[in-house]
């Protein structure tokens, strides 16, 4: 919390994007859904509606680099509203509409089955400037009496509640939000079900203008770009970060605001006293008002080459060059800095007009933000080998549905494998032995430490860059792992199986390594000695990280003691204890991948050995080794 002056500011964090719905918008006649993890990334044929995706968000979130315009009406479905919805969870705790008593989005009724926080946000596109209306599809009161109390002002809810007969005593009459809940427990039944409430009315107005605040940060960036004197594909990562530090001291700002309106409040309120005493009619008759909000957004950021030649006249592949190290630089600068606001970066085509190594570079930036709490990242992309690093549940295939219309499809074999079709993604058949892991940790994991090892023994494997190696991951993974999975399982390879132990006692891959290890030919497998492939990495590395110092057993939960520590540290308002089990689960991923990735990047030989005293992981890459044919 931030006190300046008895004016009590919470910090809260920005609201996270879940879905996004699109209805009647450009080709999108039907509704289709598209769920937003941290990774997103949309696939699909050339002019099928994935940049689509990308443009609705920008116009929802800001409507800057497009705009909503009459041609944006899907030409199938007469004079239907266009209609672009965002669902958000992680909603802010409080709700303030006035100033006399704090609500919640809960209380007032403004979430949907999910407890998300569902805005639809409709056009009528029939004029020449497309009108917007704000709605929040909710689980609200439909009841008589309390169906609309949102959308009244401070004497109308006075006269519901004489009317319906509401006991008022004890009630701030002065409050609209105690008016609302004296209406409420007299009307006892609500009858709630799902219906859209008025954002754009008077309390409704209200709290929507209050949660705008908590709204991500959202920046776009296209593929395909004039090239004007203030080119956006430039100027905008600069204005994005320009927005996102404001955000982050946005509770300063807000106790200014109050500061200074409180101060310019009382100097009015005396001249209206002293009005009073010549003519107190008049006086009666004003009212002090703000008639509109400071704007913070005066800041001006660009980047400007030798002899102030404009960086917009350079090639597009500088300007993406320009670009790809932005999202570079902010990955670090997340890592490091603690509570940030979060932002949604949306990237249209991220690999173009880039060589085929920065394209693997910037898809590396982008996978690390999107590990970022605070962060989430959306790209499209038709390019195989940058398909083929994403991972397979942050996949969105967009295809044509049977009425024309495109529909977007999530997550299952079959979405990947016409994915892995549509992308032109095929595993290398000079591929000799398949190394078989539980996820795409343990990969990340290998490779670094094989990179260990290989320092001092040039005669193990090169992970990152050998042919005749692949992994094969059984769980989650990218896409190219799940193209080797595809096809190596049955290639009739040499197969090396390395499993985390888990549990002491019941290994759940120990019979599996068993039946391995018990056939007579060259397959090998493994269990770790323990509990898991973190608990190999050493704390010195952990505290570098994280800045936390942790007692590393061989049988302790590293990820999950992570997660709590960085839990705890953020100051959240809930108890570890109490953070739901899908939260918990969320926390656990970051600290692996996070884990196995920049803590393991500080790691020493001399540290593995500290903690691998029985050589667990050279055991693991000589057996690789040794099953591969000479170069």
């Amino acid at each position: 919390m931030l006190w300046l002056r008895n004016i009590h500011i919470p910090l809260e964090k920005n609201m996270k994007l879940k879905a996004l719905k699109l209805k009647n918008f450009r080709s999108y006649g039907e509704e289709a859904i598209v769920p937003i993890s941290d990774f997103t990334a949309v696939i699909g044929k050339n002019d099928i509606g994935k940049s689509t995706i990308l443009e609705a968000l920008e116009i929802f979130f800001n409507q800057d680099v497009v705009k909503m315009d009459q041609n944006d009406q899907c030409v199938h479905t007469d004079d239907a509203p266009v209609e672009i919805t965002c669902v958000f969870d992680e909603l802010p705790h409080e709700l303030t509409i006035d100033a006399r008593s704090q609500t919640n989005m809960v209380d007032e009724f403004l979430v949907n089955e999910d407890g998300h926080f569902e805005v639809v946000k409709q056009f009528n596109c029939a004029l020449k400037t497309p009108k917007e209306t704000v709605w929040a599809k909710a689980r609200h009161p439909s009841a008589a009496g309390v169906a609309d109390l949102l959308s009244l002002k401070n004497p109308q809810l006075k006269a519901r509640a004489a009317e319906l007969e509401v006991p008022l005593d004890g009630v701030d009459q002065r409050s609209n939000v105690e008016l609302r809940n004296a209406i409420r427990a007299t009307v006892g039944e609500l009858e709630l079900e799902t219906r859209l409430v008025s954002l754009v009315e008077e309390d409704g107005k209200k709290a929507w203008e209050f949660v705008q605040r908590s709204l991500p940060v959202f920046a776009l960036f296209q593929a395909d770009r004039p090239s004007k004197d203030d080119d956006p594909e430039v100027s905008d990562p600069m204005k994005t970060a320009v927005q996102a530090a404001v955000r982050e001291v946005e509770a300063d700002l807000e106790a200014i605001k109050q500061r200074v309106q409180q101060s310019a409040m009382e100097v009015a309120q005396r001249t209206l006293a002293k009005l009073a005493e010549m003519d107190a009619g008049l006086a009666a008759q004003l009212t002090p008002t703000f008639k509109a909000e400071p704007k913070w957004d005066g800041f001006k950021l660009t980047l400007s080459g030798d002899h102030d030649i404009p960086i917009n006249k350079r090639g597009s592949g500088v300007r993406r060059l320009i670009l790809l190290n932005f999202f570079r630089a902010e990955a670090e600068r997340r890592r490091e800095v603690a509570n940030s606001q979060r932002v949604i970066f949306a990237i249209e085509e991220p690999e173009s007009s880039q060589h085929p190594d920065n394209q693997r570079m910037l898809v590396k930036s982008l996978l690390a933000l999107g590990d970022d709490p605070n962060t989430q990242v959306i790209v499209t992309t038709h390019v195989p080998s940058v398909a083929a690093q994403i991972p397979s549940d942050s996949v969105r295939l967009v295809t044509t549905g049977e009425n024309s219309f495109p529909i977007v499809e999530v997550g299952d074999d079959g979405v990947y494998e016409r994915a892995v079709e549509t992308l032109g993604i095929l595993p290398d058949k000079r591929a000799q032995v398949a190394i078989f892991v539980e996820g795409p940790n343990d990969v990340e994991f290998l490779l670094r430490i094989s990179r260990l090892h290989r320092a001092v023994d040039d005669t193990l494997i090169d992970l990152d860059n050998d042919h005749r190696v692949a992994f094969v991951v059984t769980g989650g993974g990218n896409l190219k792992h799940w193209v080797n999975r595809r096809y190596l399982q049955n290639a009739g390879m040499i197969e090396v199986h390395i499993y985390d132990a888990d549990d002491q006692v019941n290994p759940p891959y120990g019979a599996q390594v068993d039946t391995i290890n018990a056939a007579a030919d060259q397959n090998i497998g493994f269990l770790t000695s323990k509990r898991e492939m973190e608990n190999y990495i050493h704390e010195d590395a952990i505290q570098a990280e994280y800045g936390i110092a942790i007692v590393g057993t061989d049988w302790a939960d590293i990820p999950n003691l992570i997660a709590e520590q960085v839990h705890v540290g953020s100051n959240s308002p809930v108890a570890w204890a109490d953070v739901a089990a899908e939260k918990v689960a969320e926390k656990e991923s970051r600290a692996k991948k996070r884990l196995n990735t920049t803590a393991l990047n500080t790691m020493t030989l001399d540290q593995l050995n500290q903690k691998d005293t029985t050589g667990d992981v050279l055991s693991w890459l000589e057996a690789i080794r040794d099953r591969t044919s000479p170069l």
